[in-house]
């Protein structure tokens, strides 16, 4: 026969075999309850119709407790299927199908023993006398079963040896799809895999933020938890508060489980989680709901498909107390005509498994009988058909009915059946079976089967939900899940769950608009925290966003709002104020301007520079002009304008004013090296020209890499001023230092001027403009610095006013005055008289030219 398996490893297992064999063989302890037919091919079945065992720590002899009328029907279903096909014409012709069904009691040891016994060949014990390289072909070549994932796990290895196809019916671990590991497993009941996906998938659409799995140290409970918790981690708006892994002898009544038990209860008490995933055998989660009833639990749960349609659970008394359940079981069907088989008394067939039950559990075949279980409680003396039948599930029975079709559907491929007749009749292999079987695709009644590359069925879930009474507990089918993903609840069920936005559990699920959900001390659990100022949230818990620059938040910080803009305006007193200096300004320049230009003949006009003058008022009459920019809303424009073009204008009039010094200083000189050393700086031109371009080379750059431009600066939670932006400092500094330093070379020329014969003062009222435009701007720096608001710009225009204010009322005004008022001194005699006494006061020798 073929084998799986490398050598090495088969070796090993073979030698194990025969170690396990050498007890089993000699061995004549307690039996297996065991049903066989004999058939030309033969099926097995392994069912735990008993649910535990009466293992301990100590070894000894172990006997089978807690009869499951349910599987009991399971195993009868197999029996029944089996005997449909063999009654059906034209299905197998010429062949007859047997069974060899044990009970494994939920026990892996059992369920081993079973294994072996199944895989004999005609002899006593597994490995033959003559030891071989291979295991001989087994009379069992398929079988059904096991119920638990890790009794399957178990028996797989086993059967892999034979290459045995096994097809379970319930057991849905993750892990059987692994065919590196189990190459002859299959299975009619869908994976985990699909199954915890669907969990956290439900646990996503009903908005629970944090939950709680319990799960079991088993191979399905371990592993269906850590795939649950895996996939619930990739949502990051879900929680977990806390995972527990039961034992795996929880459902045994020792002090050990009570302690456990009353932590798990003390646990899910005091936590927040909106829902508890439990993932593990029905055994432990009937100690768990009895617990919860006791204690009033009232949670919601939502139970994998080992338990999610247990009739030992729905019936427990006052099992409502526990909360609501919403569960996942695989797309059940009903065993078509196997109700009507049990109500008539299985329809006059026997096997020992039904023998062992009806002397167990005698049927009521009488109605009127007294002592009839008229609540179908195998408590009573017997039990009727019909109350019997009412334990038929839709699920487990309906799979084991597949399992069979499956199978058979394997054989007609494998013998080449059609027509009444199968073209095949020579001795086949386990391995051809599974081959076979692996390949399949057809459909049983509605339910379309075939098995993937893992050899997992394209089987779906129903989503239900326990409709709980006092009197009674309904199970309805509230949606379905299919393998691809698909989702399908009704809105109305999404919508309920939505609305729901604080849980019995005190955790805060939605926030009023305004505030925002976060963790606090609990480990899940979220609370509602206002926005903080500048903040908003439009509600249902949204997490707090900033609003704009321009904007601010509501007092109840749940929409933006759009700031009160402010800046300097028209109508406000002190800019009325600046504004009147201004024009005033303005129309001084132009008036001196017309009467330098009436009087531009006269000594007065050349003894401040001659046509300098003019430069020096268009300077000043830009400087007022400019005034203007700073007020009402900033633009582009008025900002680039506003102090580049001041810096640019006030450099223009300093240079004049330096200019008008130097002749001064040239007409004056009597040291023939100085004096030749001042007539070659003496060019009035030149000089402007000169000491204004350096100035516009440090302006242009700046109004072309770095103009400055409107912003906007918050002053207050809801007021936004908007001013213009400087764009570089740096520039901005050189610009008003550049300006500083020509200022001060005016001053110092000025000052020492003031010695020299000048009948209209010129470098005295150069010297107080000059220490006048000085102070105004050694006061502008840290008074600017330090202010804050919109009046930055007024004191901007402010400085620009008084400097140009300077100039013009010390330097320019004097001379208008002489020209209108003092009109005596305004020629060449007066102006020789007045040098003659200056220096004749100073016994200095004066030459007329």
């Amino acid at each position: 026969m073929h084998v799986f398996y490398p050598c090495v490893s088969t070796m090993f297992l073979l030698w194990l075999f025969v170690s396990i064999m050498s007890v089993f063989c000699h061995y004549s302890g307690y039996g297996l309850l065991n049903a066989y037919s004999p058939g030309d091919i033969i099926i097995g079945g392994l069912f735990p119709i008993h649910l535990q065992t009466n293992r301990t720590t100590t070894p000894g002899p172990l006997s089978c407790s807690e009869y499951d009328l349910r599987v009991f029907l399971r195993s009868q279903v197999m029996i029944y299927a089996i005997r449909e096909i063999n009654q059906r014409a034209g299905v197998l012709p010429n062949f007859t199908i047997g069974y060899d069904i044990y009970d494994t009691c939920g026990d892996v040891n059992f369920a081993i023993r079973a294994t072996l016994q199944m895989l004999k060949n005609h002899q006593k014990c597994l490995v033959p006398n003559t030891f071989q390289s291979a295991l001989p072909e087994p009379q069992t070549k398929a079988v059904i079963g096991e119920r638990y994932s890790e009794v399957s796990i178990a028996v797989a290895r086993v059967f892999a040896l034979s290459s045995v196809a096994q097809i379970s019916y319930s057991s849905t671990s993750e892990q059987l799809s692994s065919k590196l590991k189990f190459p002859s497993f299959l299975r009619t009941v869908p994976s985990d895999l699909y199954q915890t996906k669907a969990i956290a998938e439900l646990v996503k659409l009903f908005n629970w933020k944090t939950v709680v799995i319990v799960g079991s140290d088993d191979e399905y409970g371990k592993y269906g938890s850590d795939s649950i918790a895996d996939k619930i981690r990739k949502s990051k708006d879900i929680c977990i508060e806390f995972t527990e892994i039961l034992p795996d002898n929880f459902s045994t009544n020792n002090s050990q489980t009570s302690q456990r038990l009353a932590e798990l209860v003390g646990k899910i008490n005091a936590s927040s989680a909106e829902a508890v995933i439990v993932f593990t055998k029905e055994a432990n989660v009937v100690i768990i709901m009895e617990a919860a009833i006791k204690h009033k639990l009232n949670r919601t749960w939502i139970a994998s498909d080992a338990w999610s349609t247990s009739e030992n659970i729905t019936a427990m008394p006052r099992i409502e107390m526990a909360g609501e359940v919403f569960g996942f079981i695989s797309k059940r069907n009903e065993v078509p005509g196997f109700k009507d088989y049990v109500i008539s008394m299985f329809n006059g067939t026997t096997n020992a498994i039904l023998q062992n039950h009806l002397t167990q559990y005698p049927l009521c075949s009488n109605r009127s009988e007294e002592n009839r279980g008229s609540n179908c409680s195998l408590t009573k003396q017997c039990l009727d058909p019909s109350c019997l039948a009412s334990y038929i599930d839709q699920d487990e029975s309906y799979y084991i009915y597949l399992a069979v079709q499956v199978i058979v559907e394997g054989l007609r491929s494998l013998l080449k059946c059609h027509n009444h007749l199968c073209e095949r009749s020579t001795p086949f292999t386990a391995l051809e079976l599974l081959m076979e079987i692996k390949k399949v695709n057809f459909t049983v009644n509605t339910t379309r089967i075939f098995f993937d590359a893992n050899g997992d069925p394209s089987i779906g879930y129903d989503i239900l939900r326990w409709n709980m009474t006092e009197s009674s507990t309904h199970i309805e089918t509230i949606g379905h899940y299919w393998p691809d993903g698909k989702f399908k609840v009704p809105d109305d069920v999404v919508r309920s769950m939505h609305n729901v936005t604080v849980t019995a559990y005190n955790c805060s699920k939605t926030c009023k608009p305004g505030q925002e959900l976060k963790k606090q001390s609990k480990l899940c659990c979220n609370v509602c925290v206002p926005c903080a100022e500048g903040e908003f949230s439009p509600g249902d818990g949204v997490e707090c966003k900033p609003c704009s620059s321009r904007n601010y938040s509501s007092p109840e910080r749940d929409i933006c709002l759009e700031k009160t803009v402010d800046f300097l305006k028209w109508s406000d007193p002190f800019i009325i104020f600046l504004s009147v200096l201004g024009v005033i300004g303005i129309i001084v320049s132009i008036v001196f301007a017309i009467l330098f230009a009436i009087h531009r003949s006269t000594p007065v006009v050349k003894a401040v520079g001659g046509y300098l003058c003019f430069l020096e008022l268009l300077s000043l009459l830009l400087c007022f002009c400019l005034t203007f920019s700073f007020v009402g809303e900033p633009t582009k424009d008025s900002c680039k304008v506003g102090l580049p073009l001041f810096g640019i204008a006030f450099s223009l009039c300093i240079s004049c004013i330096l200019a008008n010094l130097l002749q001064i200083f040239v007409g004056f000189s009597f040291d023939l090296k100085l004096g030749s050393w001042m007539k070659k700086l003496n060019q009035p031109l030149a000089v402007v020209t000169i000491v204004s371009g350096i100035q516009l080379a440090l302006c242009v750059p700046w109004l072309y890499f770095y103009p400055p431009f409107p912003d906007n600066e918050a002053i207050s939670s809801n007021i936004v001023l908007m001013q213009c932006n400087k764009g570089s400092p740096g520039f901005f500094i050189a610009m008003l230092g550049y300006n500083t330093f020509l200022a001060l070379i005016c001053f110092l020329f000025a000052f020492k001027g003031q010695t020299l014969p000048d009948l209209y003062k010129n470098a005295s009222l150069i010297t107080i403009s000059m220490l006048l435009f000085l102070i105004v701007w050694i006061f502008f720096i840290p008074i600017y610095i330090s202010l804050a608001g919109k009046y930055k710009s007024a004191i901007e225009s402010s400085a620009i006013l008084i400097s140009s204010y300077s100039i013009l009322g010390c330097h320019l005004a004097p001379k208008c005055y002489i020209m209108v008022f003092r009109k005596e001194i305004n020629n060449e005699n007066a102006i020789t008289l007045y040098i003659r006494k200056h220096y004749e006061q100073r016994d200095m020798a004066v030459v007329k030219s």
